[in-house]
């Protein structure tokens, strides 16, 4: 007998909407590991205080401390600015023969040269006044009745064409070579340019860390926050970031109310204060990020020397460089040290000093530093140690936070990712603190599909929400309004206003979709080994 009915499997669209359905699960799975390795910086979160006035009694012990300042554009990076951190930091209150500042110009600008001249020369009267009147460092030239000042030191690295010059990176492994020759003190602290010391006793209080009887020894570098005192009353481009938030609409069904409840967490893990909570969180497990400013070193780790249990300071090779050389000797030396062709054929930028090839060379430096056993610590005090100036455009703004995004993308991508690199190397929830700013490049992506997917439903008569009197509209209020609340609670907490924590909200939006966006492309593409269109941008290096 011939069959009634027949049944034929429908295999048109199978294979598209598997891809479409994999996708879908790709980028659930995705945002519930981001939300994941966020949390671990939320449950342990450390505070650290220090007895300056204990070290006092220590003083014929102190350690020679070597400050780097770097700058490369005497446009963007005026001289007057430049030679306003040099002075502040001449007058730490600090021994000044233990004291050195040394300057990069990557520039090499006469009109910065002259300008830090002219500093030089103004430090011998600006310094026993600020002693006097106690109006910043209170540097024991004057109380010892001498007229020492701390060693300025000015250098400007030879550059030819074909020889890659590795920015930032290396500018301050030439100034780690050459301070080495001239006075190679134990502690080495680095600034941007445009970071001035606001806290004389800053030197002090890291010493705390780095001479502590029981841990001291193992500590690597002490890294304080960025906090910028040209921010407008209301922090309109949000630079300071107390708070980072973000939070937008979804629509009616299940696929899209899953989507909300992901977004809603993925949020959460951005609702975090970044110097209290993030910063903090990731150094409670002994691996404090590095920022490239703001941070005190050791020299010996900064050098690619390994953590032994039984390592112990030794002070007593700072002089032996410096003794018995005239300052000419110590220039014809150092000449040598800032020679272009120094790195060739050896470790520099590859297995030891600062890492060479990433836009965020600091990061990972302070990753590999932490990978050969070392611990680091994040110093938040109430008194900002170093104040800075922020961008005050937002193209500027934008630029910026687009090569920190790419860069810190590329590290993940890379081998120094912290889930491999780190493995059995660093605590896992320093390698999940680590991931929270490494794959900030890709929350480009989620809030992407919420600025696209809205106007959509809208310009097609879509109800985006459920309507009031429905049980699904519970679980969207519920999560939306705990987690505006949450997010406004911790931002007043930090001394935030209602207007900056809105305005927080606003640039977390136009950033996701433009710098944050930009920069996981960029990183995709050159991961890929794809040709790049290079857009007209700003750097500083």
């Amino acid at each position: 007998m011939q069959p009634l009915f027949e049944t034929r499997e429908c295999r048109k669209g199978r294979v598209a909407y598997s891809l479409f359905a994999g996708t879908i699960m790709a980028a659930i799975c995705a945002m519930c590991f981001y939300w994941i390795i966020s949390q671990p910086v939320r449950f342990k979160v450390c505070r650290h205080s220090t007895f300056k006035e204990r070290l006092l009694t220590r003083e014929d012990k102190l350690p020679g401390v070597d400050i780097f300042v770097c700058t490369a554009d005497p446009v963007m990076e005026p001289p007057i600015m430049v030679t306003n951190t040099v002075l502040s930091a001449m007058s730490f209150n600090y021994p000044p023969d233990k004291l050195s500042v040394y300057l990069s110009d990557d520039g090499g600008s006469q009109f910065t040269f002259y300008a830090l001249l002219e500093a030089s020369n103004f430090s011998k009267h600006c310094l026993p006044f600020c002693n006097k009147f106690n109006c910043a460092g209170t540097n024991a030239a004057e109380k010892e009745g001498c007229d020492q000042l701390p060693t300025l030191v000015y250098m400007a690295r030879e550059k030819r064409p074909g020889w890659p010059h590795n920015f930032k990176a290396g500018a301050m492994n030439s100034l780690i070579r050459v301070s080495s020759e001239i006075d190679n003190g134990s502690i080495i602290l680095n600034l941007d340019c445009d970071m001035f010391a606001n806290n004389a006793d800053s030197i002090q209080e890291a010493l705390c860390f780095f001479m502590h009887e029981k841990s001291g020894h193992e500590i690597a570098f002490v890294q304080h926050p960025q906090i910028f005192y040209n921010t407008t009353p209301n922090d309109l481009y949000s630079n300071n970031m107390h708070v980072i938030v973000q939070v937008h609409s979804s629509k009616f069904n299940l696929f899209i109310f899953v989507f909300f409840i992901l977004r809603i967490c993925f949020d959460f893990c951005k609702i975090l204060m970044i110097n209290k909570v993030e910063f903090a969180g990731t150094g409670s497990y002994d691996a404090a990020m590095y920022c490239g400013t703001n941070c005190f070193h050791r020299r010996e780790s900064l050098s690619g020397r390994k953590y032994l249990k039984d390592y112990r300071w030794n002070s007593d090779i700072e002089a032996k460089k410096k003794a018995g050389k005239t300052s000419q000797e110590l220039e014809e030396a150092s000449k040598v040290l800032a020679n272009c062709s120094y790195e060739k054929d050896t470790q520099w930028g590859t297995q030891m000093r600062l890492i060479y090839g990433f836009a965020v060379e600091d990061v990972v430096t302070g990753l590999t530093i932490q990978c050969r056993g070392w611990k680091s610590v994040f110093y938040n005090p109430k008194r900002a140690a170093f104040l800075g100036m922020a961008p005050t455009t937002l193209d500027i703004s934008l630029i910026q936070f687009k090569r920190w995004s790419e860069g810190l993308f590329q590290i993940f991508l890379s081998k120094y990712c912290p889930f491999i690199y780190g493995h059995g190397k660093i605590k896992f929830g320093a390698q999940t603190g680590y991931c929270i700013f490494l794959l900030s490049a890709t929350l480009s992506l989620p809030t992407l599909f919420y600025v696209i997917v809205p106007p959509l439903y809208l310009l097609h008569g879509i109800s985006l929400f459920p309507k009031v009197s429905s049980i699904w509209f519970i679980p969207f209020a519920y999560v939306f309004i705990a987690r505006s609340v949450h997010s406004l609670i911790e931002a007043m907490n930090c001394g935030s206003t209602v207007k900056i924590w809105w305005n927080l909200e606003r640039m977390w939006m136009i950033r996701r979709t433009t710098a944050f966006l930009f920069g996981f492309i960029d990183a995709i593409i050159k991961q890929l080994g794809l040709p790049r269109r290079h857009l007209h941008r700003l750097q500083r290096w």
